[in-house]
C-alpha cells in the first residue's frame, strides 16, 4: 500500500502526527492587526523569517505591506534568496572566513541583501573579502548596536562613531544605518514597565542614530523592534523600521507577557498513545516535536497539564472528569516558544475549518551557520 502524503483539500483529521498546523484564519487576522497598528505610523515593517523560517510566508508579509524580511543567520539568507525573497537583513553578525566567503558568494548573486557589523574586526574581514572579489559594488551595511540586551552590539558614544568611521572608510562596505534590538525587553510583563524600558533603549538607539549623522555618516535606517516592543518603538521620532515577527503565530511566552491582541495560529498536533492512569495520557509530541526552553507547551484546550516524558513522548493530566481522553483521541498543542518549536518540523499544514488549504515548507528548518 503506498501512502499517499498530505494535499490540499484533506482535512487534518487525515494527518499523521505529530504534524504543525496553522489556522489561516486566525493568522490572517492577526496580521491585518499588526499592519492595521503600525503601517499609518509611516515606520517600515520588516518582519523577522527566523520566526517563519518560510520564503512564502515572508511574501505573504509583503504583500501585507511589508519591506522585506529580516533573517538571523546567513545561512537563513541563502535559503530564502534561493526561494526568490532577496530583500533581507541579515541580523546576526557574519564572523569567521567560511562565513565570510559564503558572504561574497552570496552577494555576487543577490546585491539586495544587508548586513550589520558591531566590530571593526568582522567589518574588515568582509571588506578584505569583497575587496579580493571581482565585486565592484559595496555591500549594504548598519551598525549593531547594543541598547540594552548585551548580547551583541558596539557601545553607544565614542565606541559607535569610532566603529562608524572605520566602517565608512571601508571601500566595500556602505554604511546606511543603525540596528539596536532590546530583546531583554520582549517578554517583560507590565505593559508600561515594558513601554519604558523600551523608551529607555530607543533613546539610546536613536541619540546615537544622530551622533553618527552629525558626525558626517549616511544614517538612513534606524531599525529595531520586535512582537513585543514594535508599537512602542514605532511611536519615537527617529525609529524608521521595526522588525516584529512572533506576532503571525504566537506562543504561551508572548502570550503571558503582552497578553492576547494577537491570537494563537499554530499548533502541535498529537496523538494519545497510552493511558497510564485514570486522569494522565501519553501523547506522541516529546521533545522533539514542543521546545522547553521558555516552559512549557500548553494544550489548546483549558483544563490540561502537559510534561515531558522523553524526546518522543508527554503527558497529559487533568482533574476535571469531563476532560477524559482515550487511546487514539487528538489534541493541539500551543508552543511555549515558537520559533525553535518550528525548527522542528518540515511543513506547515494551513487550513480553515480543518480543511488544508495551503501546505509551506519550512524552507529554513536547521539552518543555524
Amino acid at each position: 500500500m503506498v501512502v499517499q502524503a498530505p494535499k490540499v483539500g484533506d482535512h487534518i483529521s487525515t494527518l499523521d502526527t505529530p504534524s504543525m498546523i496553522v489556522d489561516l484564519d486566525v493568522m490572517e487576522e492577526n496580521i491585518a492587526k499588526l499592519f492595521k497598528q503600525l503601517l499609518p505610523t509611516g515606520v517600515n515593517i520588516r518582519p523577522h523569517s527566523k520566526t517563519t523560517k518560510s520564503a512564502i510566508l515572508a511574501q505573504k508579509l509583503v504583500d501585507a505591506g511589508a519591506k522585506g524580511g529580516c533573517v538571523a543567520k546567513l545561512s537563513e539568507a541563502e535559503v530564502m534568496c534561493e526561494k526568490g525573497f532577496t530583500d533581507l537583513l541579515i541580523t546576526c553578525e557574519i564572523i569567521g572566513a567560511p562565513k565570510v566567503q559564503r558572504l561574497v558568494e552570496l552577494f555576487r548573486k543577490y546585491k539586495s541583501i544587508r548586513i550589520v557589523v558591531d566590530s571593526e574586526v568582522g567589518a574588515r574581514a568582509i571588506d578584505d573579502a569583497l575587496g579580493k572579489s571581482d565585486i565592484e559594488e559595496p555591500i549594504t551595511t548598519l551598525i549593531d548596536l547594543d541598547v540594552g540586551l548585551h548580547r551583541t552590539g558596539v557601545q553607544p558614544g565614542e565606541p559607535a562613531l569610532q566603529l562608524a568611521k572605520f566602517v565608512q572608510s571601508c571601500k566595500h562596505l556602505n554604511l546606511i544605518g543603525v540596528q539596536g534590538y532590546e530583546g531583554h525587553l520582549q517578554h517583560l510583563h507590565g505593559r508600561e514597565e515594558r513601554k519604558q524600558e523600551c523608551l529607555k533603549s530607543m533613546a539610546i538607539l536613536t541619540q546615537t542614530a544622530e551622533a553618527l549623522r552629525k558626525a558626517g555618516h549616511n544614517i538612513e535606517v534606524v531599525t529595531t523592534g520586535g512582537t513585543g516592543t514594535a508599537e512602542f518603538c514605532v511611536a519615537v521620532p527617529g525609529v524608521t523600521e521595526v522588525q516584529p515577527g512572533s506576532f503571525l503565530f504566537m506562543d504561551t511566552d508572548y502570550r503571558n507577557a503582552v497578553g492576547s491582541f494577537y491570537q494563537h495560529s499554530l499548533f502541535i498536533l498529537s496523538t494519545i498513545l497510552s493511558k497510564q492512569g485514570p486522569k494522565i495520557i501519553t501523547i506522541d509530541a516529546g521533545l522533539k516535536s514542543l521546545t522547553t526552553d521558555s516552559g512549557f507547551a500548553e494544550c489548546k484546550t483549558l483544563g490540561y497539564t502537559y510534561g515531558v516524558l522523553g524526546d518522543e513522548h508527554g503527558s497529559l493530566s487533568w482533574e476535571d472528569d469531563a476532560l477524559e481522553l482515550k487511546i487514539g483521541d487528538r489534541v493541539e498543542m500551543v508552543p511555549s516558544h515558537i520559533d525553535p518549536t518550528i525548527n522542528l518540523h518540515d511543513f506547515y499544514y494551513a487550513h480553515r475549518k480543518g480543511v488544508i488549504d495551503e501546505i509551506w515548507p519550512v524552507d529554513a528548518r536547521g539552518k543555524v551557520q
